[in-house]
């Protein structure tokens, strides 16, 4: 009974003094994982602020600079337009070219639109109505020629 007991009571003691160190070395030591994924995190939030910033940045600087091709197209259109007011030999040849200048701004081009009357593709070739059809059984077969056997 003795040998039962002691079989049993030595693994139950080392198993206690096992979970026991463990407890104890888990919280006095400092763990390395938990700073690792901490300072990981950090950099993904650092790189990500960074992008952001770098994103804002963009489009502002996008932004100013349609403005000023804006700013430059228009100064273009009244630069056209006095030169035309100013070098036109007459008066029919300074109106086409200002009608031709205020045409021609950006946006009021006409949009191409398909036929209104279109037809949809076909994937088989019409056929007049007194032909026969492919699945006729005198289709593609040439007819006999007609002789002249008749008695005179």
């Amino acid at each position: 009974m003795e040998q039962t007991l002691l079989a049993w009571l030595l693994p139950a003691l080392a198993l206690l003094a096992g979970v026991t160190i463990g407890f104890l070395v888990a919280r006095l030591v400092p763990s390395a994982a938990p700073s690792r994924t901490q300072r990981q995190l950090d950099e993904i939030q650092e790189r990500f602020d960074s992008y952001q910033s770098e994103v804002v940045t963009h489009f502002n600087t996008t932004a100013s600079l349609v403005k000023k091709l804006t700013q430059s197209y228009q100064e273009v259109q009244e630069h056209l337009s006095e030169g035309a007011n100013r070098l036109a030999l007459d008066e029919l040849t300074r109106q086409r070219l200002l009608a031709a200048l205020h045409d021609e701004k950006p946006g009021t081009r006409e949009r191409l639109t398909p036929p209104k009357d279109s037809e949809v593709p076909r994937d088989y070739a019409p056929k007049s109505a007194d032909a026969p059809g492919m699945l006729d059984a005198t289709f593609g077969l040439k007819k006999p020629p007609v002789s002249d056997t008749s008695p005179r």
